[in-house]
């Protein structure tokens, strides 16, 4: 495994409004999603809260090999879920693994 090896995560908690049902709330969070994976090319998906109307938890991954670029990755797909009508983030969780 290369050694210049970074992977950035963030976990994005997310508030929903205006879902009233499960299918409300995939169409809510799928347009974020796929312009993250397309602008971005990073590793997205719903991970939490699956089954509540009003509450979404997605987890992003980039790797890299500088964590400056993993980071500023991540505050693009950040910014890009705040800046969505009827999506609040209301938790934000990173982390980041390097490979030994």
């Amino acid at each position: 495994m290369p050694s210049d090896l970074v992977v950035g995560i963030v976990v994005l908690e997310l508030r929903l409004s205006g879902c009233r049902s499960l299918k409300d709330k995939r169409h809510a969070i799928r347009g974020p999603i796929d312009k993250a994976r397309q602008l971005y090319r990073v590793g997205i998906a719903e991970v939490g809260d699956q089954d509540l109307w009003g509450n979404a938890e997605v987890c992003v991954a980039v790797p890299s090999s500088s964590h400056d670029h993993a980071q500023s990755v991540l505050t693009k797909v950040v910014h890009l879920f705040e800046d969505q009508s009827g999506i609040d983030v209301v938790g934000v969780l990173r982390d980041q693994w390097r490979a030994e």
